[in-house]
C-alpha cells in the first residue's frame, strides 16, 4: 500500500477554456521569482484556491500548475484529500511532507527537525506512537508550521499542491488554515483544489481563508459547446457535426473530465460524429460514470468485480498484492483483473509506486464504492483490516476499515482500536483518538478492560469536551475492582476537568471523597494534596481558614521523600505567601518542595503546585529564581509539545515577573503572546483570565488606559467573576482600571467587597493582593482618614511579610494617602526600601512622587535629583505616562531634562540584532527562527532581549534601533 497518492495524467492534453486561471497561476509563480532590473527581489508567498464539482478540471488545473513550476526550477510538494481516508489523521500532511524527509538520512533529520523532533515525528509518520507523552494539538500545528518554514526556506522558492481538500482529514485542514496566513511571508505558493459543496461541517475557516489573505477563489466554469467540440473532434476528426458536438456537451454538462472519457470512447468505437450516431453516443456516455460505470465493470467477470471493489475500500493508492488479499483472489487473477481495468479506464498505474494503483478519478473510485452490496462491503473492510495489520501497516491503517464493521465483541478489535487511539494522541490529534475509543466502547471491551478504556476516551476528550470527559470518567468510577493507581488516576483526572469547566467546588470534593476512601497512605496524601490544590483554588470555599490548619499540620509531618509529600510542602509554601507569614517561612517551605523535583508536565498530577512554588519565589523577592523555575518548567511543556494551556499560563506568569521587576514593555510582549496562545486554545479559560488581568496591569503601568480598556471590554473582564482564585486577582485590577479612568467611588465598592473576602480567608498578604493600597487611592479624596487608616494597614501587614517591594509599595501608597510635610520622609522611606528591592518600575514612580513632594515644599535641588532619577528608571522600564509626569514637575520647577544616561552598556548581539532588523521589515516570527536556526519561542526571547537593552517594545522598535548605537556612552 503505498504512502504517496497518484499523479498520473492518462492523456496530455491541453486545459481549454481556462485562461483566466492560468494567467494567475502564472502571476503567482512569477511573484515567486520577482526581479526588477535584473535584481533578485524578495519573493512573494501566495494563495490559489480552485473550486467546482467533481469532474470540472482541478486535478488538470494542479497538474498544469506541477509542470509550469518544475520548468522554471520551483520545487513542488504535493498531496490530497481521499475519500475513505478522511478517518486517517495527518494523512495529507503526511503525503506533503514526507517524500522530502525520507530523503534525509536519521541524523540529517534529527538536526533539521530540532528541538521539534519529539513533538512532530508521530504526526508525520516518522516513528510509532509508543512514547508517554502526548503533545497538544497546538504544539504539533506549531511543530508543523516550522518544519513547513525550514522546508520552504531551503528548498525555495516552493509551491505545495492540494488536491480534493473535501476529503482532507481535519487535522490537515486545522494546520493548513491555521499556517496558510504566513505565505506572505516566505517564499511559498500554495495551490489548493476542493468541491465547496462537499466540504465538512468543521471545514468553513477553509472556505473563508481566501477572503483572509485578500484573495479569492477561482470557481471554475463548465466548457462551453466550442470547448467540448474541440475535445471530440480531436479525437473523432474535424468532420465531427455541430449537432453531434452540442448533444456532447449536453449530456456531458460541460464536465472536462466526461467529454474526455466520452471523447475516448467515441473514438475507440471509429465513431466519425455524425447525426446517426446520437443514440451509440448516448450509450457510451452513460457508461462513463454512473449506472452505465457500475454495467460496465460487472461485464469484466467475477473476479475483476471483486478485484475492484476491494481496491475502491482500500481508498486512493492501491497495492495490487493487498487488492487481492482482500479480494481473496490469486496474483494471476488479479494481474488479469488489473489490466482489464486498465483497458477499461477504471484502473492507472500510480505514477513510481511500483505495483501502485489508482482510479482514473476519484468519480470512478466513488461510484464503485457506493455500488457494493452493504453486506460484502463490510466483509471487505474487515479483510482490509487483518491484511493492512498482517502486512505491518499498523493500527491506524486497520483502525480506519474497524469504523465501517459492526460491533461484535471481538477483543482484538478492541485491542486494535486502543492502539491506534493511542498513536494519535502521542500525535497530538485527540478527536481521531476519540472517534476510536468511542467504537471501542461500543465493541464492547471485556468488563474488566472497560473502566481503563473509559479512562483513555476521557484522555482524548479533555481537550475537545471536557464535559464528555467528566461524564466518562463517573461512568468509569461505577465500575467494580478498578485497581487503586487506575482509580487514583481516573479521580485526578475528574477532578481536573471539573476544575478547568470552572466547577472548582466539586472538583475539590471529588478528591477529598477519594482520600477519605482509599485504603493506600500515599495515595491517600495524593488525594489530599490534590484535595489542597482545588480547595485553595475557590472563591467559595466554605471554611479556608480549617483547611489551611490542616494543610499546616500536615506538611510539618512530611519530609518530601515522595511527590506526593512534596506537594504538600509546595502548597504549604504557597499558603504561608497569600497568608502573609515571614517570607523566609515560605522561601524554606518552597526550596523543600523543590529539592527531589517538581515537574510541569507530570500527566497525573498538573502543573498548579510547581507553577505557585515558583510564584513564591516571585512575592518574596527572589524573580531571578521564579525565571529560573518558570523558564524550566516552559522548556519541558515546549520540548513534549505541550503549546496550550500550559504554555499559555507560563508565558504569561513569566510576563507577569518581568512587570513585577519593572521591565514593562518585554513583560507586555510576553503577555499578549501568552493571551494569543490562550485564545485560540479550547477551554483554556483559566489562562486567558490571568493574561487579561496582567496585561491590563502592564498597560496601566505603562500609562495607556484606554487600550487597558479595550482589552477589558474584549474579554468581559470585570463584568464577570471566575469560581477559581486568579492572581492578580480580577476585581482587584478592574478597580485599578476604574482608578486610573477616574472613577474611584466604584473602585472603593468593588475592593471593600475584596478585602472582606481576602480577610475572611485570612489571605492578608499586600504583595500578593494590594486592595488595601488601591482603596486607600480611591478613598484619599473623599474620606482621607480612612484612606490613612487602610494604608497603615497595608503597611503593617507587609511588614509581616518582610519584602522590601510590598513594603515600599505600602509606604508609597501611605505617603501619597497623607500629603504634606508629613509625607516626606515616607516618601524617603518608600525609595529606600525599593532601592533594595527588584521592583524597578515601583521605585520609579516612588522617586518621582518624593521628587514632586519636594519641589512643592520649596525644596528644588533634592527634587530634581529624585525626578531625573525618576525619569531615567521611568523610560528604562517603558513607563510612558510616568515618564511624562516626572518631565512636567521637572518643568513645573523651572528644571530642564538632562540627557538620559543608560544603565546598560552592553551593545545588541549579533543575533539580536539581525532579528530586530527582520522584525522591523515585517519578517514573522516563523521566518526569523528558520533564518536563525532557533525555535519560535527562542525567537521571542531573542526580541525581549533587544525591547529590554533598547527600553522600548515592537511599535517603536524601528526608531529605537536606528538610534540605538549612538545612545550608548
Amino acid at each position: 500500500m503505498a504512502i504517496e497518492r497518484r499523479q498520473h495524467v492518462t492523456e496530455s492534453r491541453p486545459l481549454l477554456e481556462r485562461r483566466r486561471e492560468l494567467h494567475a497561476l502564472d502571476e503567482a509563480l512569477a511573484a515567486l521569482r520577482d526581479t526588477r532590473d535584473g535584481v533578485p527581489q524578495a519573493p512573494r508567498g501566495g494563495l490559489l484556491v480552485f473550486t467546482g464539482p467533481g469532474g470540472i478540471g482541478k486535478t488538470a488545473l494542479l497538474a498544469q500548475a506541477r509542470s509550469r513550476a518544475l520548468a522554471q526550477g520551483v520545487t513542488v510538494l504535493s498531496s490530497c484529500g481521499g475519500r475513505n481516508e478522511q478517518e486517517l489523521a495527518f494523512r495529507v500532511v503526511r503525503r506533503l511532507l514526507q517524500p522530502s524527509l525520507a530523503a534525509m538520512d536519521g541524523g540529517e533529520l534529527r538536526a533539521f527537525l530540532d528541538s521539534w523532533y519529539d513533538v512532530v515525528a508521530v504526526a508525520l509518520g516518522l516513528e510509532a506512537g509508543s512514547g508517554p507523552h502526548a503533545p497538544d494539538p497546538s504544539g504539533v500545528r506549531e511543530g508543523l508550521d516550522w518544519v513547513m518554514t525550514r522546508l520552504a526556506v531551503r528548498k525555495a522558492p516552493m509551491v505545495l499542491l492540494l488536491d480534493d481538500l473535501h476529503w482532507a482529514d481535519v487535522e490537515s485542514l486545522d494546520w493548513l488554515t491555521s499556517f496558510a496566513p504566513r505565505v506572505a511571508d516566505l517564499p511559498l505558493l500554495i495551490v489548493l483544489a476542493h468541491r465547496p459543496d462537499d466540504l465538512p461541517p468543521g471545514a468553513e475557516p477553509l472556505r473563508d481563508l481566501p477572503g483572509s489573505l485578500g484573495t479569492r477563489p477561482y470557481a471554475l466554469e463548465p466548457l462551453t459547446s466550442e470547448g467540448v467540440a474541440r475535445i471530440v473532434r480531436d479525437e473523432v476528426g474535424d468532420e465531427a457535426e455541430d449537432e453531434f458536438c452540442e448533444e456532447c456537451r449536453q449530456v456531458t454538462g460541460g464536465s472536462p473530465f466526461e467529454a474526455v472519457e466520452l471523447a475516448i470512447r467515441l473514438g475507440a468505437h471509429n465513431l466519425r460524429g455524425t447525426r446517426h450516431e446520437l443514440r451509440a453516443m448516448r450509450d457510451l456516455a452513460a457508461a462513463v460514470k454512473g449506472r452505465g460505470l457500475i454495467e460496465r465493470l460487472l461485464a469484466l467477470g467475477t473476479s475483476t468485480v471483486r478485484f475492484a471493489y476491494a481496491a475502491a475500500v482500500l481508498g486512493e493508492s492501491v497495492s495490487q498484492e493487498l487488492a487481492a488479499t482482500i479480494a481473496v483472489v490469486g496474483g494471476e487473477a488479479a494481474a488479469e483483473a488489473t489490466e482489464r481495468l486498465r483497458a477499461a479506464r477504471i484502473l492507472a498505474e500510480d505514477d513510481g509506486s511500483g505495483d501502485g494503483l489508482a482510479f482514473v478519478h476519484p468519480l470512478i473510485a466513488t461510484t464503485i464504492y457506493r455500488s457494493i452490496p452493504p453486506a460484502l462491503r463490510v466483509g471487505l473492510h474487515n479483510g482490509a483490516a487483518e491484511a493492512i495489520r498482517a502486512a505491518g501497516f499498523g493500527p491506524t491503517a486497520a483502525a480506519r476499515h474497524l469504523l465501517e464493521v459492526p460491533c461484535e465483541g471481538r477483543t482484538e478489535a478492541v485491542a486494535c482500536l486502543r492502539e491506534a487511539a493511542r498513536e494519535y494522541m502521542r500525535a497530538g490529534a485527540p478527536e481521531a483518538a476519540r472517534r476510536l475509543l468511542a467504537r471501542a466502547l461500543q465493541e464492547p471491551p471485556l468488563p474488566e478492560q472497560r473502566a481503563e478504556l473509559l479512562h483513555e476516551l476521557a484522555s482524548s476528550t479533555f481537550l475537545i469536551k471536557p464535559t464528555a470527559t467528566v461524564a466518562h470518567l463517573r461512568e468509569a468510577l461505577a465500575e467494580p475492582g478498578i485497581d487503586p493507581e487506575l482509580r487514583a488516576s481516573i479521580v485526578y483526572r475528574l477532578a481536573q476537568a471539573l476544575a478547568h469547566i470552572d466547577q472548582v467546588a466539586e472538583a475539590a470534593a471529588v478528591a477529598a471523597d477519594e482520600a477519605r476512601r482509599t485504603t493506600h497512605p500515599r495515595i491517600r496524601l495524593r488525594m489530599q494534596a490534590d484535595h489542597f490544590v482545588w480547595s485553595s483554588y475557590r472563591t467559595d470555599e466554605p471554611d479556608p481558614v480549617a483547611r489551611s490548619r490542616r494543610l499546616a499540620r500536615l506538611a510539618a509531618k512530611v519530609t518530601g521523600r515522595g511527590l506526593e509529600e512534596r506537594y504538600i510542602l509546595g502548597l504549604r509554601a504557597w499558603e504561608a505567601v497569600v497568608c502573609g507569614e515571614p517570607r523566609q517561612t515560605a522561601l524554606e517551605y518552597a526550596e523543600r518542595a523543590l529539592r527531589g523535583g517538581l515537574s510541569w508536565t507530570d500527566e497525573n498530577r498538573g502543573f498548579e503546585v510547581p507553577v505557585a512554588v515558583a510564584m513564591v519565589f516571585l512575592y518574596a523577592d527572589r524573580p531571578r529564581r521564579a525565571e529560573e523555575l518558570f523558564s524550566r518548567g516552559m522548556a519541558e511543556c515546549e520540548a513534549k509539545g505541550w503549546r496550550g494551556s500550559h504554555l499559555a499560563l507560563g508565558q504569561t506568569l513569566a510576563g507577569y515577573i518581568r512587570y513585577r521587576r519593572g521591565s514593562l514593555a518585554e513583560a507586555e510582549n510576553l503577555v499578549r503572546e501568552g493571551l494569543r496562545i490562550a485564545d485560540r486554545v479550547e477551554g483554556a479559560v483559566p489562562a486567558q483570565w490571568f493574561a487579561v488581568g496582567i496585561l491590563i496591569q502592564t498597560l496601566l503601568a505603562r500609562g495607556r488606559t484606554a487600550a487597558a480598556r479595550q482589552v477589558a471590554d474584549q474579554h468581559r473582564y470585570g463584568r464577570l467573576v471566575p469560581n477559581a482564585v486568579i492572581y492578580p486577582d480580577p476585581r482587584t485590577v478592574y478597580a485599578e482600571l476604574l482608578l486610573a479612568e477616574g472613577r474611584a467611588d466604584e473602585a472603593a465598592v468593588l475592593l471593600l467587597a475584596v478585602g472582606e473576602w481576602l480577610d475572611g480567608r485570612e489571605w492578608r498578604n499586600p504583595a500578593w493582593c494590594a486592595w488595601q493600597s488601591g482603596l486607600a487611592s480611591a478613598l484619599a479624596r473623599t474620606a482621607p482618614d480612612r484612606a490613612v487608616r487602610h494604608a497603615q494597614d497595608a503597611v503593617k501587614r507587609a511588614r509581616d511579610f518582610g519584602a522590601a517591594s510590598a513594603i515600599g509599595q505600602a509606604v508609597h501608597t501611605l505617603a501619597e494617602v497623607t500629603g504634606g510635610r508629613a509625607s516626606l520622609d515616607l516618601y524617603a522611606e518608600a525609595v529606600g526600601l525599593l532601592e533594595q528591592s527588584p521592583a524597578a518600575y515601583e521605585l520609579a514612580r516612588a522617586l518621582v512622587g518624593h521628587g514632586a513632594a519636594l519641589s512643592r515644599t520649596g525644596q528644588v535641588q533634592e527634587a530634581a535629583d529624585r525626578l531625573y532619577r525618576g525619569l531615567e528608571g521611568a523610560v528604562h522600564c517603558g513607563a510612558e505616562a510616568l515618564a511624562m509626569r516626572a518631565r512636567d514637575e521637572l518643568a513645573a520647577a523651572g528644571l530642564r531634562p538632562l540627557p538620559l544616561r543608560y544603565a546598560q552598556t552592553d551593545t545588541l548581539t549579533a543575533p539580536e540584532r539581525e532579528a530586530a532588523e527582520l522584525t522591523v521589515r515585517g519578517v514573522s516570527t516563523a521566518v526569523i527562527a528558520g533564518k536563525l536556526r532557533l525555535t519560535e519561542q527562542g525567537v521571542r526571547h531573542l526580541l525581549s532581549s533587544v525591547y529590554r537593552k533598547i527600553g522600548t517594545d515592537a511599535s517603536g522598535l524601528a526608531a529605537a534601533l536606528e538610534s540605538f548605537p549612538r545612545q550608548r556612552p
